[in-house]
């Protein structure tokens, strides 16, 4: 193996460049070249490729978002799209792809390997934590801190006027960013989309807080389970006296300078990939299981879902008594 190439791809996620980063200068150090692919898939395709250097990721590793650049392209689920990105891989001689994403990326890239057993590598990205196969993905841990942070200051003011405040956090499919951000912030109340909820439960879950001599509440809501505006406005209505507003965190949590812990992951993920290529893995996702990295079959982690932790929402329901 001599040269690789390195791309991001999908929702961007704090880390990434440090991903990129050790990805380069893992690869420079055991004599290989590396191409960064522009702007995730589109760039495979339009054959955007630029030559990195260790310079070339000098003093990204505390920035958000990815210098690489990311879009969406859907167009490569076709075979003839995909067909023009392995032509412009093996015309600069590349040997092997690392792919920096989430779900949709990985698919991409068991989709590329069956079609043409092109050695890929892909390490795993995503606020959401949803990826099978890795206890935690890279950018996780920022964006429940990022959330975390302004959560705080909003329970200091629910606190004030003793009000229900209703979050809206991201979380289109799964709920594991609202989880943990649930746990962290001491929420009442967690609604996902694994689970289904009417609003008479959660009623009834505000209206015993208040029995109990609570005087203010906090609903954490992954954007996939429903609005916080619609179930602010609902709990006005059903709850005579109650003041609850609303507020929708969006995409201050995908950005951001990258956390210690996603940093070090990061780190650490881009270092085992690069090895894990030399060594002669071609179809695989870097993890870490408890504690400890490891490569992980692509096939596995796109045809397995990660289960939602119960345990966590026997604990959020039980420090909420």
């Amino acid at each position: 193996m001599k040269k690789i190439a390195v791309l991001t791809s999908g929702g961007d996620a704090p880390g990434m460049n440090c991903a990129i980063r050790s990805v380069v200068r893992t690869a420079l150090c055991l004599g290989l070249q590396v191409y960064g692919v522009m702007r995730g898939f589109r760039g495979l395709y339009e054959d955007d490729f630029v030559d990195l250097n260790s310079r070339s990721v000098s003093g990204i590793i505390n920035k958000g978002g990815t210098i690489l650049r990311t879009i969406r392209f859907p167009e490569f689920k076709n075979l003839a799209v995909q067909e023009k990105c392995f032509e412009n891989l093996k015309e600069k001689k590349v040997d092997a792809l690392v792919i920096i994403g989430g779900d949709g990326s990985s698919r991409g890239a068991y989709s590329f390997y069956k079609n043409f057993r092109f050695p890929v590598c892909v390490i795993p990205a995503s606020i959401d934590n949803d990826i099978y196969g890795t206890d935690f993905t890279i950018g996780f841990d920022t964006a429940v801190n990022t959330a975390l942070e302004a959560i705080d200051r909003i329970r200091d003011t629910a606190t004030s006027h003793e009000r229900i405040f209703v979050i809206e956090v991201m979380g289109r499919e799964h709920g594991f960013l609202a989880i943990e951000v649930a746990i962290a912030a001491g929420a009442e109340i967690v609604l996902i989309p694994e689970r289904t909820f009417t609003i008479e439960q959660v009623i009834k879950k505000l209206e015993k807080d208040r029995q109990l001599g609570k005087v203010s509440s906090l609903v954490i809501v992954a954007e996939g389970a429903g609005k916080a505006h619609e179930i602010a406005a609902q709990i006005n209505e059903r709850m005579p006296g109650a003041e609850a507003r609303y507020s929708v965190l969006g995409y201050i949590q995908r950005g951001g300078v990258p956390t210690y812990q996603t940093r070090c992951l990061a780190t650490m993920f881009g270092n085992h990939a690069v090895k894990c290529l030399i060594d002669g893995l071609d179809c695989f996702m870097v993890g870490v299981q408890r504690e400890k990295l490891c490569p992980v079959r692509l096939e596995e982690v796109v045809s397995c879902s990660k289960e939602i932790p119960e345990e966590k929402l026997k604990i959020i329901e039980e420090m909420a008594t």
